[in-house]
């Protein structure tokens, strides 16, 4: 099951990233830009689309390790460009 939640921005410059100051549903109305994540049954960040005056500018989508570290990131820029990143069971790139 996945859980879509809102938020103004993000912290960190590492992967995955990390959404703070969370928006209830009804406050994204009367924002230009937001990030929609969403989460998986764990309340890990499996994804999230960064938007912008209603169009999509962004998005990551995560998967994770049996041990819960980062496995894969996928990034799709505004222009459509895919970039993947691949972690090691230690969360390291691989």
């Amino acid at each position: 099951m996945t859980t879509t939640r809102y938020f103004i921005t993000y912290s960190g410059i590492k992967l995955p990233f990390n959404l703070v100051s969370e928006l209830q549903e009804q406050e994204v109305q009367n924002r230009n830009t937001y990030f929609r994540g969403y989460f998986d049954s764990k309340e890990r960040l499996s994804g999230f689309d960064k938007l912008a005056y209603g169009e999509i500018e962004l998005q990551h989508r995560y998967t994770y390790h049996g041990n819960g570290r980062l496995s894969s990131a996928e990034i799709t820029d505004i222009d459509g460009e895919v970039t993947m990143v691949v972690f090691d069971a230690e969360g390291k790139p691989a």
